[in-house]
């Protein structure tokens, strides 16, 4: 067992300061943007702009209920549950824009939220602005062009309104990984031959949500020859003696925040093989490297073109990106490796107070075992700081 993490205690945040700050952080970037109001469905982005976590993941495939943020003005709640939001100023009855609520026929309630939504600006005095909507169906941005207002992509505005965190943040995400470390010294305490995948990975969810945390986004444990390629999820698996065991925390925790960590185990008491070593040794020095260029004011495009190359037979299974931003959830940017930046990479600069997941997967294209290791820091000016500590296999490298 890993010691030295002992029960983390809930950091005492002022709500209201870190509430504020999002909301006025989601203003500034509506005002750059000339959006004059957002119609917000996506669950996280209920969380950032209003503290609300009703049914956040039932909310994530059917949209039943949709807040209205204005420039200026009353934040409007339309169909949810419960009427006891604190940065909320008025619930209203929805028109839905799902089958499951609507029906199959969902042209009237889009014309009708449409209506709707053309009067609350008029009496807002915008009537004559765009508003931005996120993840609705196509007869919603249709109806909205018949009414002659114009319609836009909310997403870009919420993504840069998240990608610079407050200090409150940084204490909700420095506490969310907490958690997820304290649930990951409980992990490795049951690590044993026989245990499934399925039941250690049960052992981080329990504690998720001992501590009020809130989903994972994934379920990505895997051991022994499940480990290479990555992307498969756990199983009902026994472990075995000797086996690899590798994951990715992918954890919405508490406050919302994510924490975003990978490590790799070996189960049993024997040590592990060279061929395990070398691929482990691969995966740290990869991240290792890569947080070392880590600065503020450095470009995606710089990132990639000077981040560690592992040789050609590690290639075709590398992870997705070498790094992502973090926040309420994996989040803007999505850093591309070279071999994949003429098809997906987009530019941008990395920002002191980013908080970054750096990553590395190292697994043959010829089989054998694969190592996933992740680590979360914050840019500086000065350089980057880790945000999880969880120690690494030391004695393996």
């Amino acid at each position: 067992m890993v010691t030295g993490f002992d029960p983390p205690v809930r950091p005492d945040v002022d709500m209201e300061r870190l509430r504020s700050h999002r909301l006025g952080r989601i203003r500034a970037e509506m005002t750059e943007a000339d959006v004059a109001m957002l119609i917000l469905v996506n669950p996280v982005s209920l969380r950032y702009a209003a503290d609300w976590r009703e049914y956040a993941t039932f909310q994530s495939r059917i949209p039943t209920y949709y807040l209205f943020v204005p420039i200026e003005g009353p934040l409007v709640m339309h169909g949810a549950y419960s009427t006891a939001g604190q940065v909320i100023d008025e619930f209203r009855m929805p028109h839905y824009m799902n089958v499951f609520d609507g029906g199959l026929d969902l042209r009237g309630q889009a014309k009708d939220l449409a209506v709707e939504t053309s009067g609350f600006l008029a009496d807002l005095g915008l009537r004559d602005g765009r508003i931005g909507i996120e993840h609705v169906n196509p007869s919603v941005t249709q109806a909205f062009g018949d009414v002659g207002v114009p319609v836009v992509d909310a997403e870009p505005v919420m993504e840069l309104a998240r990608y610079r965190k407050s200090a409150d943040e940084l204490t909700c995400i420095e506490h969310s990984v907490a958690v997820a470390e304290f649930g990951m010294s409980r992990m490795r305490e049951a690590l044993s031959p026989g245990i499934t995948e399925n039941a250690l990975w049960s052992v981080l969810h329990a504690t998720n949500i001992e501590f009020d945390g809130d989903w994972f986004d994934g379920r990505m444990l895997v051991s022994g020859p499940r480990t290479n390629p990555w992307y498969q999820e756990a199983s009902d698996r026994e472990i075995e003696e000797g086996d690899l065991v590798a994951f990715d925390t992918d954890m919405i925790g508490p406050f919302g925040y994510c924490a975003d960590i990978s490590r790799t185990w070996l189960c049993g008491s024997g040590p592990p093989t060279q061929d395990q070593r070398d691929l482990y040794r691969r995966a740290h020095e990869e991240v290792a490297h890569n947080i070392s260029l880590l600065r503020s004011g450095l470009s995606f495009r710089e990132l990639s073109d000077k981040a560690f190359r592992q040789p050609e037979r590690f290639e075709a299974h590398r992870y997705a990106c070498l790094a992502h931003g973090v926040g309420m959830t994996d989040e803007y940017p999505k850093i591309y490796y070279r071999q994949d930046w003429d098809d997906h990479g987009y530019d941008g600069e990395i920002e002191s107070g980013t908080v970054l997941s750096v990553e590395s997967f190292v697994g043959s294209d010829e089989g054998g075992p694969g190592v996933k290791l992740e680590e979360m820091v914050i840019v500086t000016e000065e350089g980057a700081e880790r945000v999880s500590s969880y120690p690494f296999e030391e004695a393996w490298l």
